[in-house]
């Protein structure tokens, strides 16, 4: 039985998380399920869609991903699941949370409308379809069902946004911070590939030099760094402390690259 995945905004404080893991476990009893996190911020569908897509390459390949950040439940927006080239299955809102994980993993293979009601649960509330809809059919799905059994075939998914591209002005590259994570660090949209041999990050008025810097102890207490963390990105720290507070800087704060 395949491992299943679940990132939310529901937060830990409701029993959200809780019905929604009984709900898979009704169907499947003996999955294993791994919180990829719950701590997305509220109905922030694009920020829910770049902490999947950082994490789901670190899963074996055929896992099962249920992800919900989902401002529009019970309109007109589609309940989806979708395969990925790499095998691995993703269920949730089509409100493009979905794609760039997508992308990650080889790109999309077979999507799915959850449109066959036989693998619903037994509660239908317009409100609540991460229990009462995508909680039983990824159950199923984890217990051999088809993706194909579960609806109408689609030819592709909504994408109405993409995880902002770098740019170039003036011979320099010029990234975003795209997510600030629990430790206030700033991660940025700038991959590894894009970042010359050696250079100095300016962000705002301050110039971060001599990166990219080895670690998070590669310079003084309180000091600022810039390295490549572990999705691979550039990120701004801040040594024993927090990048964001030092530089007062939030997601879209712009990030230039000169090279040294």
């Amino acid at each position: 039985m395949p491992i299943v995945s679940l990132h939310t905004d529901f937060g830990v404080t409701d029993t959200y998380v809780g019905q929604m893991k009984a709900a898979i476990l009704r169907v499947a009893p003996t999955a294993t399920l791994v919180d990829l996190t719950h701590g997305v911020p509220a109905q922030d569908v694009r920020a829910g869609a770049f902490l999947l897509w950082t994490a789901v390459e670190a899963f074996p390949a055929g896992s099962l991903h249920l992800a919900v950040v989902d401002p529009g439940v019970g309109s007109s927006r589609r309940a989806v699941a979708a395969r990925s080239r790499r095998g691995d299955v993703l269920v949730g809102p089509d409100n493009g949370l979905l794609v760039p994980a997508l992308e990650q993993l080889g790109g999309l293979d077979v999507a799915v409308e959850l449109t066959e009601p036989a693998y619903w649960g037994p509660l239908r509330s317009r409100t609540f379809h991460g229990r009462d809809l995508f909680a039983p059919v990824v159950g199923h799905l984890a217990s051999g069902v088809p993706i194909e059994r579960m609806g109408a075939r689609l030819e592709r998914l909504e994408a109405p946004f993409q995880l902002s591209p770098p740019t170039q002005e003036d011979g320099c590259v010029v990234g975003e911070v795209v997510h600030v994570d629990t430790y206030g660090n700033l991660i940025t949209n700038l991959p590894s590939a894009l970042l010359p041999p050696r250079f100095r990050v300016r962000v705002g008025l301050t110039v971060v030099k001599g990166a990219p810097h080895p670690h998070y102890q590669a310079v003084h207490p309180g000091e600022l760094l810039a390295l490549v963390g572990s999705a691979g990105l550039l990120e701004l720290s801040a040594r024993d402390g927090s990048a964001a507070s030092v530089l007062g800087a939030e997601r879209g704060e712009r990030v230039h690259i000169e090279p040294e």
